[in-house]
């Protein structure tokens, strides 16, 4: 064989991928996994309770690239994703419970009769609109409770955003942002006024609790902003590692006030969008 065939071989497997159309890309990965469930030894024992917890880790370094704007790292995760998406449907359809193309088509209809103001002649001109429509959908399915779907799994900052997006879309909800202000204000006196661990636990979370509430007045998803404050926090608090490191002292030779100075100084140095960086990372400075 010339050495040169492999390459040849390569190229022209590559242009075959290319040259295949979206339905015979999603034809083809179906495919792949079904071998894969026969003839590879972990494909063939996992289960949907096994993999779980590898679909959240895929959704978190899916976000991860979102976060670090990584084009290429986003289109690696979209793939992994979407064959955890494809693993789960293959074994619906091996124990004969559901098939992809219900799964599809489930889909294509929720997302029709959900968006009535698009597909139908409902009036919705604004998100909110669109909310309290959504909702009042969901309840004429045959939810018997508002707060039915929201999943116990999701972190618990998330679930608390999703709690209070779903009562606020059947109006219980505040005035405005400034009355949740003083909420807070109020949760914070409790707190200092709290006499124990379990009444400071309880105060402490009413605190959190009504701070995710803000959230939704100013625009934000609490997750995402904690996301990028704790990466901030990390841009620094490395800069400060290398400084420690690069003055050959430890950590307990410096005083608190100079700790505090590198702290200041790495603030100084890292702009704000550059401290959200994935932490890890190499840096200037």
């Amino acid at each position: 064989m010339d050495e040169h065939t492999p390459n040849e071989s390569l190229k022209a497997e590559i242009t075959a991928v290319r040259q295949r159309t979206l339905p015979e890309q999603f034809d083809r990965v179906l495919s792949l996994l079904k071998v894969l469930r026969r003839e590879c030894p972990w494909d063939r024992k996992q289960t949907p309770q096994s993999l779980a917890h590898l679909l959240l880790e895929e959704s978190y370094e899916l976000v991860d690239a979102i976060d670090g704007n990584d084009d290429e790292e986003l289109k690696k995760e979209l793939g992994d994703l979407f064959l955890h998406v494809c693993f789960q449907a293959e074994l619906g359809e091996e124990s004969g419970k559901f098939t992809f193309n219900e799964v599809m088509d489930g889909l294509s209809r929720k997302l029709i009769h959900r968006h009535p103001h698009v597909f139908a002649d409902t009036v919705a001109e604004t998100e909110g609109d669109v909310l309290r429509n959504w909702e009042s959908l969901k309840m004429k399915e045959g939810r018997k409770r508002l707060l039915e779907g929201v999943p116990k799994a999701m972190s618990e900052l998330l679930r608390a955003y999703r709690v209070q997006k779903k009562v606020a879309g059947v109006g219980f909800d505040w005035p405005s942002g400034e009355g949740v202000l003083e909420k807070l204000a109020e949760e914070v006196r409790e707190l200092q006024e709290a006499q124990g661990p379990r009444e400071q636990e309880e105060e402490f979370g009413d605190i959190l609790f009504t701070l995710v509430n803000y959230s939704r007045f100013i625009g934000t998803n609490p997750e995402d902003a904690l996301r990028k404050a704790t990466n901030k926090f990390m841009g620094r608090f490395e800069n400060v590692e290398d400084r420690v490191q690069a003055s050959g002292r430890s950590w307990q030779d410096h005083t608190p006030e100079e700790l505090d100075t590198l702290w200041r100084e790495a603030k100084n140095t890292l702009r704000p969008d550059s401290a959200l960086h994935t932490p890890g990372e190499k840096r200037p400075g």
